[in-house]
C-alpha cells in the first residue's frame, strides 16, 4: 500500500533553515507529482509546493518563493523540503503527499494520498 513517512522536523529560531524529507513506498514514486502541504494550528491545509516527475518544474506559494526549495531524488524514492530563512509563521505540521494522476497538484484537493507529517516550529 501506498506509505509516506516524513522526518526531519524540529524547532528552529526565526531566520533559521531545516531540511524536511519523505520516503515513499508502495508505489512507483518516480511517475508521480509530488508535493508538499501544511497546517498550521486553528487553521486549513494549505498547499506549499509541488515537483514535476523528473524534477525539473516547481511551483510554490507565493509566501515562501525565494525560502524554500522541493527536490526530489527518484532514485531513493525520497522528497525534500529545503526551507531557509524561516519565520514563525511557517510553523506547522509538514506533510509530504502524492499527487493524483493526471493533476497539477498545485492545491489541496488534488492530492489522493498523505503522509502524518512532521512537526516544524519557528519560534526564538
Amino acid at each position: 500500500q501506498v506509505q509516506l513517512v516524513e522526518s526531519g522536523g524540529g524547532l528552529v529560531q526565526p531566520g533559521g533553515s531545516l531540511r524536511v524529507s519523505c520516503v515513499a513506498s508502495g508505489f512507483t514514486f518516480s511517475t508521480y507529482r509530488m508535493s508538499w502541504i501544511r497546517q498550521a494550528p486553528g487553521k486549513d491545509l494549505e498547499w506549499v509546493s509541488t515537483i514535476s516527475t523528473g524534477g525539473d518544474n516547481t511551483y510554490y506559494v507565493d509566501s515562501v518563493k525565494g525560502r524554500f526549495t522541493i527536490s526530489r531524488d527518484n532514485g531513493k524514492n525520497t522528497l525534500y523540503l529545503q526551507m531557509n530563512s524561516l519565520k514563525p509563521e511557517d510553523t506547522a505540521l509538514y506533510h509530504c503527499a502524492r499527487v493524483t494522476s493526471g493533476r497539477r497538484g498545485i492545491n489541496v484537493g488534488e492530492n489522493d494520498y498523505r503522509g502524518q507529517g512532521t512537526q516544524v516550529t519557528v519560534s526564538s
